[in-house]
């Protein structure tokens, strides 16, 4: 299969491009996906490798504002993640230092900043000053909501406010806000780009390989699962029960347990495990315990959900609000052993929120920098209804409407989740294979 992504432009570039080196064309280049991947990401009928086409990220030698006159806003939407300050950082250091730009405003708390009347909040001016060691903390300094805005306000303010380039920070949904956002913007008749960065530690966007922050929660991870091992084995029968963040996808869990070969369960949306009876969870604890005498289960939040009863409620972005799985499995496992008169000892620890609120790793501030200056090159140059993305290794220029096609997913046929099986030894489990 070969297929091409285009990407949409405002028009056609005037101005010189202030940056003298490394100009590429807008040629779309081959990008060769596998079939792991496609199977993660496509349809059913898009699950063979296939030679795609991109158009790669970088700057450009022609560009479409004038940055004396031009106007930017950076907007962060959705949960916490490691890494949003470090793109902030990356942004206003590239269009300042880069292209000349000096007019660059920060959206306080989301989509909500752009609604001021209504919420209240103080726009937020940005500058090297400002930024310059903002990557030494957690969260954003612009602050964050979730929910969606009215899309006829939000471009009603751009418009008063002469913006010409947003930049979109945020998961699946800001995205798709994003997307409409761009949509609204030109129905009011502007001349205005819109990027996006895409941000979620489940690393479940569509088509994006690895999303900022998802190295850094799973070395936080790491310690948690660590100190689960280390509770585990200083009782007799000790269990540890870790739950991670996941909501459809369980790359935290699986990357993390992989990393350390300490845990012997791993739980992810992906994969529909039994409690009991042949294949069952619960019979294969006792049987580690039996042998061993201590455990540890790492759990995605989004796993084991049918296990329990639905409630129908959803937050304030439109997700189900999913039933605390831990505190499930700690029920069921006390309730199960305490029958069989088998004395356990079981610590719980649920470190999602420590794990998405800290600074950046050296990796992902690394990433979190290509991604905010190649970001910039896009804007500048005229593109928009995109995101910047590494893809095999390629940083590319991706359109809306694919990373919001569909989340990813683990796939569980490939040699990645099977390496998680190696190292946990629960492949005799039901529903793993």
């Amino acid at each position: 299969m070969q297929k091409t992504f285009t990407i949409k432009t405002l028009g056609q570039c005037g101005f010189d491009n202030p940056r003298k080196h490394g100009a590429i064309s807008d040629e779309y280049i081959p990008v060769y996906v596998s079939e792991e991947f496609m199977k993660a990401c496509g349809n059913a009928s898009e699950n063979d490798a296939a030679t795609l086409y991109f158009q790669e990220a970088g700057p450009r030698e022609k560009i479409f504002f004038e940055p004396e006159k031009t106007k930017v806003a950076i907007v962060t939407c959705g949960g916490l993640c490691p890494g949003l300050n470090d793109v902030i950082r990356s942004i206003v250091m590239e269009l300042w230092h880069g292209y000349g730009v000096r007019d660059i405003i920060g959206i306080p708390y989301g989509l909500e900043g752009f609604i001021p009347k209504k919420y209240g909040h103080k726009l937020i001016g940005l500058t090297p000053d400002v930024v310059s060691t903002i990557y030494m903390l957690g969260g954003t300094i612009l602050g964050s909501s979730r929910g969606a805005q009215n899309f006829d306000e939000i471009a009603d303010f751009l418009n008063e406010k002469g913006i010409n380039l947003l930049f979109v920070l945020g998961g699946d949904g800001t995205m798709k806000a994003a997307k409409a956002i761009s949509t609204a913007v030109k129905e009011h008749g502007l001349t205005l780009s819109v990027i996006g960065i895409p941000k979620t530690i489940d690393n479940d966007i569509n088509f994006v390989e690895q999303s900022f922050g998802f190295a850094t929660a799973v070395d936080e991870a790491t310690k948690a699962i660590a100190a689960a091992h280390t509770e585990a084995v200083g009782m007799n029968n000790g269990i540890g029960i870790v739950k991670l963040m996941g909501r459809e996808s369980g790359f935290i869990a699986a990357h993390a347990a992989v990393s350390l070969s300490l845990v012997n369960f791993v739980l992810i949306p992906e994969v529909r495990f039994a409690l009991h009876g042949e294949g069952g969870l619960l019979p294969a604890l006792e049987e580690r315990l039996a042998k061993r005498h201590h455990a540890v289960i790492v759990v995605a939040e989004g796993a084991g959900q049918y296990l329990m009863q639905e409630t129908g409620q959803k937050d304030s972005s439109g997700n189900i609000i999913l039933q605390d799985i831990g505190g499930y499995l700690q029920k069921e496992i006390k309730a199960y052993f305490r029958e069989k008169d088998f004395p356990v000892v079981i610590k719980y620890i649920d470190p999602s929120y420590m794990v998405r609120a800290v600074p950046a790793n050296a990796h992902d501030r690394v990433y979190c920098g290509f991604l905010g200056r190649l970001a910039v090159d896009a804007g500048m140059s005229g593109k928009t209804e995109m995101v910047v993305s590494k893809l095999m290794g390629r940083f590319v220029h991706l359109p809306f409407e694919l990373v919001t096609k569909q989340r990813r997913k683990l796939d569980i046929a490939s040699h990645y989740w099977h390496s998680v099986l190696a190292a946990t030894g629960q492949g005799h489990l039901k529903g793993m294979l």
